[in-house]
């Protein structure tokens, strides 16, 4: 597996775990926002720019998600 891969797997792993927490904290949304856009680095290096456009949308959605979500 090489460096690349190995980002992605954690930038999906990383975007499920938080997905599963959020529920606990508004901190779970934060970093599944920053997961998501840690996966959309990962699809436009790639070369998947779909994956990385789609991500990218993603990480804007969480990022409002959070800025709205009570504390």
């Amino acid at each position: 597996m090489d460096a690349l891969t190995l980002f992605g797997l954690f930038a999906v792993t990383a975007m499920l775990v938080c997905y599963a927490l959020e529920d606990r904290s508004h901190w779970f949304v934060l970093l599944f926002a920053m997961s998501c856009a840690l996966g959309s680095a990962y699809g436009f290096l790639q070369g998947a720019w779909p994956f990385g456009l789609v991500e990218a949308i993603w990480a804007v959605v969480a990022l409002r998600r959070w800025y709205l979500r009570p504390r």
